[in-house]
């Protein structure tokens, strides 16, 4: 196994986000300065960083702001919190 990470060769892992999910990530983390996110270690930033980038090369990133409303709206349904 190298560098120990369980996935072997392969160094990805595949994810499915629900829709909504990933519009109102992907509009967070446009808005977001990533300096100001408070982190533990440099690498948390940088997952940020890679997980904008991907995300960005979804569908999400043509949302309308009717859409982003939406999908906020959506995702914060039943979070009992």
């Amino acid at each position: 196994m190298e560098h120990g990470f369980p996935w072997g060769s392969t160094p990805t892992v595949d994810l499915r986000l629900w829709c909504p999910d990933a519009i109102v990530l992907f509009d967070w983390l446009m808005s977001t300065d990533l300096n100001a996110v408070p982190i533990t270690h440099p690498a948390q930033k940088q997952a940020l960083a890679d997980l904008l980038v991907r995300l960005e090369d979804e569908d999400v990133i043509e949302s309308t702001a009717e859409q982003i409303a939406a999908a906020q709206e959506e995702v914060a349904k039943d979070m009992g919190w």
